[in-house]
């Protein structure tokens, strides 16, 4: 029986930045002048010059080749057959970098400062063609919701975002390349001269390879080679006190996490590849901050912003996939019909509207599909997309400040959520739950939820798991969801550690 993707009520078409829509087909963009636009005082104003190659290149090779240029980022670079991953894309050398740190103030402030200093004349929606690739840490929440937070112990910034001129982007349906520079000073033309050289260098390496060779080995959790912030009995303690505060009618849902550590001594590139290979997902990333790097296998949505129309899709609802044809019916089968997930997926479904509903024109939200089971390299995932046209007024920071962080990996009500996982949880999240994705200079942007993510520090890899806790969730069975979604991320690490 061959299991296809299976969806409650069909999708709307969704146009954004992995959909199937038409991409540009001239070579060249007709550079908007500069000019045209009064000048305003601190604002750089900017064009956009984009080329379309055909270039015989294994993005294997690219992933090799940017792991070696300064603060390099890449979106994707998995080969996917996914409606989600439609581009994956490729950048380096950042023009400037902002950060803001726990000790700041003001971040949104900030924010919003920095991402209106650039203006671009003309664009085109549906594609990241430049701007900024970076993370918001989950405890950036504080500054939203008056929640106190731990201090992060790993010491990631609460805010690191990377401004790009120069992108390279693979088009997986109609396997090709294209080319976009931001240009300043009639430098367009040199900056795509430069993307070119640098699919004729990666062409040319040779490229890992031992990743064809490694496997997903079984994988045991031992005190010895991996390490909880919390013990079992802490574990189940925590799960025994948040239903207490389910019962008490606190909050209707929680999502609780554990928090894995375990030394690594290989390039974290390698570990992206890895991940990729044996694990892909449609919202990937790779982030080098040159004394940390990050490797993200999400699945997860958090949000896409593309010509005023916001969609979010969370997650709510897991069943392993195996490959073994009568496990994967009887999983599957299990995911689909099960109503306890469907009502915690109701749940989130009613929370992100209500978030919606601050930044959204009145009658405008819609859930385009309530529940549909989608099929991962090794899950199943029931997944939920609702959408909303927002207000002529709101931009980015405003919608990061209304829904942020998601709902599907905090609880619900969301502030009491968060007040109780701050108070359970030993160490503060970081950017584990947080987002990571782009935002152009067009006021688009496309966001993950930062789950499956690897923090490489000090010769240290953290991998977060963690799971929605309800009335009659069972707590030994939570614990066991933990270490088996900790595996899929710690395996990869075993893999490709140097012996």
């Amino acid at each position: 029986m061959k299991i296809e993707n299976f969806h409650e009520r069909s999708t709307l078409n969704i146009e954004h930045p992995t959909s199937n829509k038409e991409p540009p087909k001239a070579d060249i963009f007709c550079k908007a002048s500069a000019r045209q636009a009064p000048l305003t005082e601190g604002k750089i104003y900017c064009r956009l010059v984009f080329k379309k190659v055909q270039a015989n290149v294994k993005l294997q090779n690219l992933i090799q080749y940017y792991s070696t240029l300064s603060n390099p980022s890449i979106l994707g670079g998995a080969e996917l057959d996914s409606q989600r991953n439609r581009y994956s894309y490729f950048a380096a050398e950042p023009v400037e970098i902002f950060e803001f740190f726990s000790n700041e103030e003001k971040p949104f402030d900030k924010l919003k400062k920095v991402l209106s200093k650039y203006c671009l004349e003309k664009g085109l929606d549906g594609v990241f063609t430049g701007g900024w690739i970076g993370f918001f840490s989950y405890d950036l929440g504080r500054f939203i919701e008056d929640v106190p937070c731990e201090a992060d112990d790993i010491g990631l910034p609460l805010i690191r975002l990377c401004f790009y001129d120069k992108v390279i982007c693979f088009d997986h349906l109609e396997n090709c390349f294209h080319l976009f520079a931001i240009e300043f000073s009639d430098d367009g033309d040199k900056k795509i001269n430069q993307l070119e050289d640098i699919l004729n260098k990666a062409g040319n390496i040779e490229k890992f390879k031992q990743i064809s060779r490694l496997r997903c080995a079984p994988l045991e959790m031992t005190k010895e080679t991996f390490k909880s912030n919390m013990t079992k009995d802490y574990y189940l303690e925590a799960i025994a006190k948040t239903k207490r505060y389910i019962y008490d009618g606190d909050v209707y849902q929680i999502n609780f996490s554990q928090r894995f550590s375990a030394d690594f001594n290989s390039e974290p590139y390698k570990l992206f590849l890895w991940q990729n290979k044996f694990n892909p997902s449609p919202y990937s990333a790779y982030i080098d901050a040159g004394d940390f790097q990050i490797v993200s296998a999400s699945p997860e949505l958090f949000i896409n912003i593309n010509n005023s129309t916001i969609t979010t899709c969370p997650i709510k609802g897991t069943r392993p996939r195996t490959l073994n044809e009568t496990i994967d019916e009887k999983n599957y089968a299990e995911l689909i019909g099960n109503e306890k997930e469907k009502a915690e997926l109701d749940m989130i479904i009613d929370l992100e509207r209500n978030d919606l509903g601050r930044i959204c024109r009145p009658g405008t939200i819609r859930v385009c599909e309530r529940r549909g089971i989608e099929a991962f390299a090794t899950v199943y995932h029931a997944v939920s997309t609702i959408q909303g046209r927002l207000k002529e007024e709101i931009d980015f920071v405003d919608c990061l400040k209304a829904i942020f962080p998601g709902g599907s990996i905090s609880g619900a009500p969301k502030i009491s959520a968060l007040k109780i996982i701050n108070a359970l949880e030993p160490t503060a999240r970081g950017l584990y739950t947080g987002s990571i994705g782009w935002i152009d200079l067009k006021g688009n942007a496309c966001l993950n939820i930062a789950i499956r993510t690897i923090i490489i520090k000090d010769r240290l890899a953290f991998a977060q798991t963690g799971g929605g806790i309800v009335a009659d969730s069972v707590a030994q069975s939570e614990w066991n969801e933990t270490l088996i979604k900790a595996k899929a991320l710690l395996a990869g690490i075993k893999a490709v550690n140097l012996r």
